[in-house]
């Protein structure tokens, strides 16, 4: 007759326990997710709204034809004293760009900078650094879409801990946010916008150990 060792009862149990403590870790971590991410669409401007303030100057991050648009609205109502738009397609010629907002141009002419070199946020942040020390310049409009913001803002905050930044949220028509579960193509780019969000935040926490 055939005795099982204490041993052998004990392993199935530890490794029961075990799968159930990755479930449970598991799960704890998707209803984490998923509540942080609707306290994001919860957190992202619905109406665009022209503010008051004035800084010295502002930025607008590409990526959408309306983010520069409102940016030279924002220029030409004497928010700011000159407008970055950084990360400007390397072989976009300020010619160009004019054809889309030709009532501006006089500002191009003066009060305009380009910038060709970020390939994303944190060279955005990178570069409008960069442009605010040369300009001198302690305050900033930040123009970009409002799903895009709190990682624009996390990243340029970083870079400018000492600026103040003051954003101005573009809202798209094609990105809807109030009703975003009716619509898939907005829940993937709000939810894809989330997880780069957190991913930037985890960098930045981890550089400033770091440092």
């Amino acid at each position: 007759m055939l005795v099982e060792s204490p041993g052998g009862a004990v392993a199935p149990r530890r490794r029961r326990r075990a799968l159930r403590a990755v479930l449970l870790s598991l799960a704890l971590a998707i209803v984490l997710l998923a509540g942080g991410f609707v306290w994001f669409v919860g957190s992202l401007a619905r109406t665009e709204v022209m503010i008051d303030n004035r800084a010295d100057g502002i930025v607008a991050l590409t990526g959408g034809a309306f983010r520069i648009n409102d940016a030279l609205v924002l220029l030409a109502t004497g928010r700011g004293q000159r407008l970055l738009i950084t990360g400007v397609n390397p072989t976009t010629r300020t010619v160009e760009i004019l054809r889309r907002v030709p009532e501006h141009q006089r500002w191009f002419e003066c009060c305009v900078d380009l910038d060709h070199s970020a390939l994303n946020t944190i060279g955005n942040a990178v570069e409008t650094r960069r442009w605010a020390r040369q300009k001198n310049f302690k305050s900033l409009i930040v123009v970009t879409s409002n799903f895009h913001m709190p990682r624009a803002m996390a990243e340029l905050s970083h870079q400018m801990p000492d600026a103040t930044l003051i954003p101005f949220a573009v809202i798209s028509e094609r990105v809807r946010v109030e009703d975003w579960w009716s619509s898939p193509s907005s829940a993937r780019l709000l939810f894809s916008e989330y997880l780069k969000y957190i991913v930037a935040l985890a960098r930045i926490r981890l550089e400033d150990v770091l440092d």
